[in-house]
């Protein structure tokens, strides 16, 4: 399977792991040495950290409808590692009533291939996106600039 493949059906799968609620799709593409830095949770590695993401996402697909929208930027390689970069656009909706919740993260990660020639995923790194900044009413049109008010 060519590799830019292999990695955008791994999302995929990390994605419909919260579009159906399934912890074990999220576990069948983590490596077994996954060191996590998720948004407000603790840092987490390896078989302890993947038991405690298994136990987070049963919990949250407990309480919540989860809807997964991913948007990757770019993936690279470099050798048996790959990075990827993007956003998780997430709404979770209470199964007991209540409002949605929505929260966008941005995302790094990173896959290494193992010795069965797989991708799994390595690092995982996320916090919560913040709006930018640029407002275009805020700045001064090009003729105030050249006439120096501003």
């Amino acid at each position: 399977m060519d590799d830019f493949f292999a990695i955008n059906a791994a999302k995929t799968e990390f994605r419909e792991c919260f579009n159906l609620g399934d912890a074990s799709r999220m576990l069948a593409i983590a490596d077994a040495d996954l060191v996590s830095f998720s948004d407000g949770q603790p840092s987490e590695f390896g078989a302890s950290g993947l038991e405690a993401l298994k136990t987070r996402l049963t919990n949250l697909f407990e309480r919540f409808t989860a809807k997964l929208l991913v948007i990757v930027i770019e993936i690279r390689f470099q050798g048996d590692v790959a990075y990827d970069y993007g956003w998780h656009d997430l709404t979770l909706t209470p199964k007991d009533g209540g409002e949605s919740i929505r929260r966008r993260y941005r995302y790094v990660d990173i896959w290494r291939r193992n010795k069965k020639g797989n991708w799994k995923l390595w690092m995982y790194m996320d916090n919560q996106d913040v709006a930018d900044p640029f407002r275009p009413d805020q700045i001064p049109s090009v003729g105030a600039q050249v006439h120096g008010s501003f």
